[in-house]
């Protein structure tokens, strides 16, 4: 008898150790949403059955969908092209009651990409220079981005070496510029295109007080003539004179 149990025991374990790697539905639906939660990235291989509209890829065992638009940074046009290619991805969406599972490339690239603009931008010194296209144009300056996706501001007194009202007056959104790095904190680039032609005091990242400075300048007016004389003639009057 006790010999028995022994052996009872002994396929007790062994049918246990069989379900170790085995998750039920319920559980590998839940590992796929802490997936999700915890944006892990996955390597997955497109499965050979594409669709109109994406592709699918297996995740331990679970179908997941690959929408078009989220294979790529850019538009795909041949999603053949993707057939039993390994790709990285993130798990978007977890349906359990509709067992849907969507993944997205396109997350993973997208989160490389600004990781790499960001250390290219932590990278740039006062002094550098960059080429960008003019995006927004504001009253107070211009931002333009680089092909490298870098943005940046040129404030409305770092734009032309005359002076301007606002940056409209001299440019146009879509311009290409070529500017000069003078600020660079706390991942806000300040450029400066008349530090390249200034050969005057060098450029200096605009203060909050410089287009009061410009309102003061604008509404200064000269003193009267008369009121030069009358305020000389003030103060002679109480001199002696031997």
């Amino acid at each position: 008898m006790s010999e028995e149990l022994t052996t009872m025991e002994e396929l007790s374990e062994a049918v246990d150790a069989s379900f170790e790697t085995f998750h039920d539905e319920g559980d590998i639906w839940d590992k796929m949403k802490q997936y999700q939660e915890d944006k892990t990235v996955l390597t997955v291989t497109v499965d050979a059955n594409a669709t109109k509209g994406g592709v699918v890829a297996m995740v331990e065992n679970v179908r997941g969908f690959i929408p078009a638009s989220c294979l790529s940074l850019t538009h795909v046009d041949d999603l053949g092209e993707y057939l039993n290619k390994e790709l990285e991805v993130h798990v978007i969406d977890v349906d359990r009651d509709k067992k849907r599972l969507i993944l997205s490339a396109k997350s993973v690239l997208q989160e490389a990409a600004a990781q790499e603009r960001a250390a290219k931008l932590a990278a740039l010194e006062p002094g550098d220079i960059l080429e960008g296209t003019v995006e927004t144009l504001k009253p107070y300056g211009a931002f333009i981005r680089t092909e490298d996706g870098i943005s940046g501001m040129i404030h409305v007194s770092q734009i032309s070496t005359k002076r301007i009202k606002e940056p409209s007056d001299v440019l146009k959104k879509g311009d290409v510029v070529k500017a000069k790095v003078i600020g660079n904190k706390d991942g806000r680039l300040s450029l400066s295109i008349k530090a390249l032609t200034d050969t005057g005091k060098p450029a200096r990242e605009p203060r909050d007080r410089d287009r009061d400075d410009d309102f003061n300048y604008r509404n200064f007016k000269l003193p009267k003539s008369e009121d030069v004389t009358t305020n000389l003639g003030d103060l002679l009057k109480g001199l002696k004179l031997d």
